[in-house]
């Protein structure tokens, strides 16, 4: 364990090290059309996922990219771990989240996010929120946009009690587009308020896109069930990875739930 905590304290300050020559060194495409913002965070993406290979021994595994549409789409992805908020970026040309406006009130970072044109929302807007948001990402998603977003609200720790937030629902109706679900088990490699990072698999999963046209309700039913089943065969998978390599599930994995 002395090794993997060393490891992951190499891979932490490389981590950020790399974030901050990328915001510094694409200081220019604020000058240039959105995607030239979009291919900077995706060359960061994958440099931190390489530096997590070579530094933590964690191979990531995609499976289903065939099923990814193209155009204008919703992704509803599992969320256990800061990891998956910048790896998706990877296979969507147009990527677009909702954040905390006062992201884009950070020098530099938050300049990004203006150029990208991300949806910034006020947490204390009360019950206009939902809304608000389901109107405006419905107009970035229909000119063709791919609306990445956590059905939970917030990262949710291995084997926590799903969560799902009923504005998803409202946001699908809104926008009229298809969802590409995502299950992940991101969470036993990248624990959430921990900064080890564990050697293994770490696999993310593209399922059956869900239509257009399904009601709020079955939607949600539908969305649920299908990332939570898949979520759980992946975490599965992980552990009996993770007891062969030491033995036993890394304790402050468990101590995270």
């Amino acid at each position: 364990m002395v090794s993997i905590f060393l490891r992951s304290l190499v891979y932490n300050v490389l981590f950020y090290l790399v974030l901050a020559f990328w915001v510094v060194a694409g200081l220019p495409t604020l000058l240039m059309p959105r995607w030239g913002v979009v291919t900077i965070a995706q060359w960061w993406a994958r440099i931190s996922i390489w530096l997590m290979r070579v530094i933590c021994n964690t191979k990531v595994e995609y499976r289903g990219l065939e099923k990814i549409p193209k155009g204008p789409l919703i992704v509803a992805s599992k969320h256990q771990s800061m990891w998956e908020t910048f790896a998706l970026l990877q296979f969507f040309d147009q990527p677009l989240y909702i954040l905390k406006r006062e992201l884009k009130w950070m020098p530099f970072f938050g300049w990004y996010l203006i150029k990208t044109n991300m949806i910034g929302v006020d947490r204390g807007a009360g019950g206009r929120l939902v809304l608000e948001i389901a109107r405006r990402a419905g107009e970035e998603v229909r000119r063709g946009r791919q609306l990445i977003i956590f059905p939970e609200g917030t990262r949710t720790a291995v084997d926590a009690p799903p969560r799902y937030k009923t504005g998803i629902g409202q946001i699908y109706v809104d926008c009229g587009v298809t969802c590409l679900p995502v299950a992940l088990n991101s969470g036993l490699f990248w624990p959430r308020r921990n900064f080890m990072r564990y050697p293994g698999t770490l696999v993310v999963e593209f399922l059956d896109p869900l239509p257009p046209g399904l009601t709020r309700a079955e939607f949600l039913a539908r969305v649920s069930a299908v990332i939570e089943e898949a979520t759980n065969r992946l975490v599965a998978e992980a552990r009996r990875e993770q007891a062969q390599l030491f033995g036993r599930v890394p304790s402050s994995v468990k101590a995270e739930r």
